[in-house]
């Protein structure tokens, strides 16, 4: 009588247990079955094409005021993750408006919308007509003041003139720290000599920029404030030895990661105490993957410098460019050389077994996270 009273109390609990299974109930009302999460990019970029994932990871640009069938073109063959303005498409107010928004509503995957917006003597604002906006001044300026809450309002100004023309990212803190004199390229855009007074000053404002809703991002890693070559001609190159950066020219950036950025643009320079020869740090998988990635932790987005600068185009094909950024650990490439050409390229590469789609998925999915993160999408 005993075996049969505990056998009929172990059938309800086997029932029990045979629907929780079929059913997935949650264990208890508290808590519920352990599953992978999917985040908002993977489940994105499961449903484009090849050429769809590579167009995310081209940042692109076009220095006219108007939207016009080559543009049109240009965005319709490549579907560009970003794009990136300049003076030159700035007239008025009202038209440059109007370009902005063509090109916004042209993607189907809502873009990066990104500019160089310093403040001083990097103003794309500068020679609009009909607006009017409170001037911003240069970095050294701000940084003299070593007042933090001052850095924080220039942030919250830019990205208020920002969010004024619907853009969403601005290229810029700079955290090159400006120890030589003889630098002309950086000068007093940098917010000073003193790492931590770059450091705080270049986060308070990235901060500013966040509270407005617009995407910093942090440049020009590992640091441009040494050199006196200018990477728009001819490839800066800098002789110090990584334990050397580390205690100086990375300190910004390492204070950055912490700070959770999102994303951090690689300059052009040669560090050949650090890599061993001249690759630029834009195309050395040594500066990107093994120094700020597995070195410093950075997880984030990384974008290369405009890759149609002659420290870059003098010295490596458009095809090569891309292979040895792609696997030095670039996400974003902007401003290739040949933009029409890069989608073909990077599918070229792909089966010639240079690069894997792995990279570009891995990619593609950091950047449509990135823009989920700020309501883009």
């Amino acid at each position: 009588m005993k075996k049969i009273l505990k056998f009929l109390l172990i059938i309800p609990i086997f029932l029990i247990i045979v629907v929780c299974f079929k059913f997935n109930i949650p264990k208890n009302s508290d808590d519920t079955w352990e599953e992978e999460k999917i985040s908002v990019g993977e489940s994105l970029a499961s449903n484009l094409t090849l050429e769809e994932k590579i167009g995310q990871m081209l940042f692109i640009s076009y220095r006219k005021p108007n939207i016009d069938e080559e543009l049109t073109n240009l965005l319709t063959t490549l579907k560009p993750g970003g794009f990136i303005f300049f003076s030159e498409n700035f007239q008025d107010y009202d038209s440059s408006l109007n370009l902005i928004n063509s090109i916004k509503n042209s993607a189907s995957i809502p873009l990066f919308l990104g500019i160089d917006e310093e403040g001083g003597r990097v103003d794309r604002f500068k020679d609009i007509k009909n607006y009017t906006y409170e001037k911003i001044p240069d970095m050294l300026s701000v940084g003299n003041t070593n007042d933090y809450s001052y850095a924080y309002n220039i942030g919250t100004q830019i990205g208020t003139l920002l969010n004024n023309f619907n853009l969403n990212m601005d290229f810029a803190p700079v955290l090159d720290i400006y120890s030589n004199p003889n630098n002309t390229v950086i000068g007093n855009r940098s917010f000073g000599s003193d790492p931590k007074i770059v450091s705080n000053m270049a986060l308070n404002l990235a901060n500013g920029l966040k509270s407005t809703n617009i995407i910093p991002v942090y440049k020009h890693f590992p640091g441009h404030g040494d050199t006196t070559t200018d990477s728009h001609y001819a490839l800066p190159v800098i002789y110090k030895t990584k334990e050397e950066l580390l205690n100086f020219e990375l300190k910004p950036f390492k204070d950055a990661i912490k700070n959770d950025a999102d994303m951090i643009m690689i300059g052009h320079l040669a560090l050949p105490n650090v890599t061993n020869d001249n690759t630029p740090a834009s195309l050395s998988k040594v500066i990107i993957t093994d120094l700020l990635k597995n070195e410093l932790g950075y997880q984030n987005l990384v974008i290369t410098d405009a890759l149609n600068m002659k420290a870059i185009t003098d010295n490596y094909s458009p095809k090569s460019v891309i292979e040895l950024a792609i696997n030095a650990g670039v996400n974003l490439l902007l401003m290739p050389e040949n933009p029409e050409n890069t989608i073909t390229t990077i599918k070229e590469l792909l089966n010639e077994n240079k690069i894997t789609e792995e990279q570009i998925n891995n990619s593609v999915i950091k950047i449509l996270n990135l823009k989920a993160k700020y309501g883009l999408i």
